[in-house]
């Protein structure tokens, strides 16, 4: 069994762990939950050893083999389906052992190799692997695709399967939903469900702690507490403790004001003196017990739109996609003919890839239609999250900065415009003291998503567009979120991979699906169910395509000199495409450092005694060079937004 005994854990002057103790069974399936920055990951990270307890006790047993996913991004041109397979060490380990036999012609060390990859199951080990890649939503031409030619959050895929692959008896997850679609998050909670070692997850996703947990450990003040149960049975067992807690605290906060009341009474008279003394001693001697701070201290309102437009807008034959370099228009959704009414909650179904967050980058005027119309109502407010939150924000400016140039932006005037009145409003989304001068580069994801939500309110939209509004937010900000929603008077479209969130807020569904959007007629269990159709009715098609072609797949797969020379070609052909952009991209890069070496030491000239003349020219001089570092990160991130989309339709064709 795993145990922790009395352990205590430090990351600098913050104590994350203090005299935390539990046991975790073989086998148990335990789900750790707790506050962004309660010490999640850093547990994780003291049991494969990269942190060393401060003080206490970890005991693991020796036999036990550990996996968890890699948080760097792969940068390699190895075929996904080796990079996956490499995650068996202890295939790796054995073949190795066989090459070093065959290099030493050593006969029996030959056999006992083979022997032993037959045990290690090396005859299915290519199946096994790519088994996992399918799953977690890659097709089968993607295979032998090199590593770094995918996108980001699909190589974080790789490295989810590179780590299921790996044989282990404790698996370590640490949010491994964050880049999965409902298609591959179904797939994976099936996948987990028949894990026959020990899981230990960090999740956000409510309902996919439910289905794959069966114990749940909380962070809290630096403590470990265990519940027998899955998230919704932690959440009611938790409201009992707290009201039990509330009740213990009410009632020795009643016996310390009557013995305090003794004492304020009689401590002046010499006759009592020494009986109030002991009862001084007695409160001081009193366990506390500590008053209930409610999980969800956070929580906020959508304020009252100006107006109501129905419809908020009509799409006529619509075309969502981007364009090329070249200036070709690159389609992914064709022919949308929707509208959408006041009052609507609308959640958007899809793969990823398929086009959800483009649909919605177009309706909030990020990108451009590429063919037909979209007509917006009269006094439409268009409030949106991008899924990346720096798409919209700066980084080197503080929350505060933000929010005075929204305010000037949006004609605030008066008390709603003044600075105290602003560092108010952002201190009711748990941005106080210095966190509202604190560069929003610095902050961490859940932070971030915060002060979108907060420009956003302020803004008064009537139409909310959210991608993805809950990857960085932990479950009590994601509670208060669905809250805000729910009582919000004006439209919502919603993209999320949260079904708890989708089933909080959304009426109606619309589903992105082979080029196409169509209103969805069914809830999320009918998704789910229409997902596993899709997903068998794709696979009946690749076996048919393979008898139809002579397997060419399967040819591929057994012949890597081809696959390598098609994925060559493909490379080479986004390479010629992207190359102007790379190019471009450097430039800005070295741009960038150029400015913030300007800025530090502009800032360091400002924080010496200097004459009014000088200060009055640095100051130009750095508002200057802010500037320009701002407007070459916002065309940064819209060159390397741009290759990515390029890769991802290059993946898709």
């Amino acid at each position: 069994m795993l145990t922790l005994k009395n352990v205590t854990l430090r990351r600098g002057t913050k104590v994350l762990l203090d005299g935390a103790t539990c046991t975790i069974q073989p086998g148990e399936r335990v789900g750790l939950v707790g506050r962004n920055g309660a010490g999640k990951s850093s547990l994780f990270a003291l049991l494969r050893g990269e942190l060393h307890e401060d003080g206490g006790d970890i005991a693991r047993p020796a036999q036990w083999r550990l996996a968890s996913v890699a948080q760097d991004m792969p940068e390699t041109s190895e075929p996904a389906t080796a990079f996956v397979l490499a995650g068996d060490t202890r295939l790796t380990e054995l073949q190795e052992r066989l090459a070093t036999a065959e290099r030493d012609a050593d006969g029996l060390a030959m056999a006992q190799a083979h022997a032993d990859l037959q045990d290690a199951g090396a005859h299915d080990a290519t199946a096994r692997a790519q088994a996992l890649i399918l799953g977690l939503g890659f097709h089968t031409w993607q295979l032998q695709q090199p590593v770094n030619s995918f996108s980001g959050g699909w190589r974080m895929r790789l490295q989810l399967a590179r780590a299921l692959m790996c044989p282990s008896d404790l698996l370590l997850l640490d949010e491994p939903t964050n880049h999965l679609d409902l298609d591959a998050l179904v797939w994976l909670e099936g996948w987990l469900t028949r894990y026959p070692g020990t899981l230990l997850v960090i999740s956000h996703d409510r309902e996919f702690l439910d289905a794959v947990t069966r114990v749940t450990l909380h962070v809290e003040h630096a403590r470990l507490t265990r519940y027998g149960g899955n998230y919704s049975t932690f959440e009611e067992l938790r409201a009992e403790q707290l009201v039990l807690q509330q009740a213990a605290f009410e009632r020795q906060q009643e016996k310390i004001a009557h013995l305090q009341h003794f004492i304020d009474r009689f401590k002046a008279k010499a006759t009592k003196a020494r009986q109030a003394q002991s009862r001084v001693k007695q409160i001081e001697r009193m366990q506390k017990v500590a008053p209930v701070l409610a999980e969800a201290d956070f929580s906020f309102t959508f304020r009252e739109p100006a107006s109501l437009p129905n419809p908020m807008l009509a799409m006529r034959d619509a075309s969502f996609g981007y364009y090329a370099p070249d200036g070709q228009p690159i389609p992914i959704v064709r022919g949308v003919t929707q509208t959408v009414l006041a009052g609507q909650r609308i959640g958007i179904l899809g793969a990823n890839g398929q086009g959800k967050s483009t649909l919605v980058k177009t309706i909030a005027h990020a990108i451009v239609p590429l063919g037909g119309t979209v007509t917006e109502g009269k006094g439409l407010a268009i409030g949106y999250f991008a899924q990346q939150e720096l798409d919209v924000l700066r980084p080197q400016d503080t929350p505060l900065e933000h929010l005075i140039r929204l305010a000037r932006e949006t004609g605030a005037t008066g008390e709603q415009a003044r600075e105290q009145e602003l560092r108010n409003y952002l201190g009711s989304f748990n941005f106080t003291g210095d966190m509202v001068s604190q560069s929003v580069g610095s902050m961490s994801g859940g932070e971030k998503a915060r002060l979108v939500l907060a420009l956003i309110v302020w803004q008064r939209p009537n139409l909310l567009l959210l991608d993805e509004p809950t990857n960085h937010l932990d479950l009590a900000t994601r509670e208060a979120l669905a809250m805000a929603i729910a009582d919000f008077d004006g439209t919502v479209m919603l993209v999320s991979h949260d079904r708890h969130l989708l089933r909080a807020v959304c009426d109606d569904f619309w589903l992105v699906a082979r080029g196409e959007l169509h209103p969805f007629d069914g809830d999320l269990d009918a998704y789910q169910r229409y997902l596993l159709d899709e997903s068998r009715r794709l696979r009946e098609q690749a076996r048919q395509e393979g008898k139809n072609t002579g397997k060419e797949e399967a040819s591929l797969a057994a012949d890597p000199r081809e696959a390598r020379r098609q994925a060559a070609q493909a490379r080479q052909q986004l390479a010629e495409k992207t190359r102007p952009m790379k190019k471009e991209l450097a430039q800005l890069e070295q741009d960038m450092a150029a400015l913030e070496s300007e800025k530090a030491a502009l800032e360091a000239e400002l924080a010496t005694p200097l004459a009014p003349s000088r200060i009055a020219e640095a100051g130009r001089r750095l508002k200057a060079a802010g500037d320009a570092l701002a407007r070459s990160e916002e065309r940064w991130l819209k060159l390397s937004e741009l290759i990515e989309q390029m890769s991802e339709a290059a993946q898709i064709q």
